[in-house]
């Protein structure tokens, strides 16, 4: 008899665990609490209106009849690792094996709330698209978008859908007619953000903000967030409109 597999987690890392499984001949059950797999690296398109929602979603249960695994929708309660038994929506669920795929916590500085921030929730495109539609309709404004990162791990740092974003952003309003009615800053608290990406991406990226008129501000770390924009060290603000907040996780769920 085939051993079995609760996999927690139906984004990229759950997804492939059980694709991966499957083809191991294990009885594997994948469990989320959305019934698509978002993709995440495109859907900072949302915003702008290249891309639809539905258009960077896969349905899980089409993935999982192709692949052969067992598809459950619901909501993770408890998982009592010791003796593998899992809680979804109030049943109790085993299996010979668990793994944990939920992924990480985002962060939550200090007024979070006053910013749209797309790498979290699904629904922060939507929000976002909508802020962003809003504001354009209005015909001028200011917008301040950036990232930060966290000190307990250098590698949680999303700058390079940012960086898209605000190109994205830079385009649209260009294709409007309105580009020289917005103020457009980048803010991160690096002194040289985008190093992953390499030195000459670093470059490009920089001398193409001089080139499209977009604001830098880089080295200060981010105090908190307010209904007027972003607080940076020293009491320095970057006043804004609309204000984008691309955050690291902190600690991986259980």
């Amino acid at each position: 008899m085939a051993k079995s597999v609760l996999i927690l987690g139906g984004g990229f890392g759950g997804v492939e665990a059980a694709i991966f499984l499957r083809k191991q001949g294990l009885d594997v059950t994948l469990v989320s609490n959305r019934p698509y797999l978002f993709m995440y690296p495109t859907s900072i398109w949302v915003a702008t209106g290249e891309t639809a929602f539905e258009d960077v979603c896969v349905d899980l249960a089409d993935l999982a009849r192709v692949h052969g695994f067992q598809f459950l929708e619901g909501a993770v309660e408890t998982n009592d690792s010791a003796h593998r038994r899992v809680t979804i929506d109030g049943a109790t669920h085993s299996a010979d094996y668990v793994i944990v795929a939920i992924g990480g916590a985002k962060m939550r500085p200090k007024g979070v709330e006053c910013t749209c921030t797309p790498c979290g929730d699904p629904s922060g495109s939507l929000v976002l698209h909508k802020a962003l539609s809003a504001l354009i309709e209005k015909g001028s404004g200011r917008i301040a978008m950036g990232f930060g990162g966290n000190p307990n791990d250098p590698s949680a740092v999303r700058g390079g859908p940012a960086f898209e974003l605000m190109f994205n952003v830079d385009t649209l309003l260009r294709r409007r007619g309105l580009r020289d009615k917005f103020t457009l800053t980048f803010f991160a608290p690096m002194a040289v953000p985008g190093q992953p990406m390499g030195t000459r991406a670093v470059q490009t990226v920089e001398k193409l903000f001089a080139r499209q008129g977009i604001v830098s501000r880089y080295g200060k770390k981010i105090v908190e967030f307010d209904d007027r924009g972003v607080v940076l060290e020293g009491g320095e603000r970057i006043d804004a409109d609309l204000r984008y907040s691309f955050r690291p996780a902190t600690d991986i769920q259980s």
